[in-house]
């Protein structure tokens, strides 16, 4: 069945079994915080919200493991925060918001 919708099984290696971890962790993530909050309604609307939720893990979610960092930042900012002003973007109709600065 996965290799007809093009998927490859990777196997764990052997006696290693917190090598399976790290996807069952991505997978109850991407449940909890995208899929059990909304209806999908198809394979295309299932890969949008993938690819969104996938975008927001990477650029904008904090992550404990690397000092509440994002794995490919943007970029820092150089100003200090009391004179920023803030845009807030909804990402899946407002079920995730990313916090941006704001042009001066």
């Amino acid at each position: 069945m996965f290799r007809s919708e093009g998927i490859r099984v990777v196997k764990i290696p052997v006696r290693l079994p917190r090598a399976n971890a790290f996807a069952e962790r991505w997978v109850r993530t991407v449940r909890t915080e995208c899929l059990d909050r909304m209806l999908i309604l198809g394979r295309g609307h299932l890969e949008r919200v993938l690819r969104e939720c996938v975008g927001h893990y990477n650029r904008q979610r904090p992550h404990r493991g690397i000092d509440l960092g994002v794995p490919t930042p943007a970029g820092a900012i150089k100003t200090r925060f009391s004179l920023v002003s803030v845009i807030r973007r909804n990402v899946l109709g407002g079920l995730i918001h990313e916090y941006h600065p704001a042009a001066a």
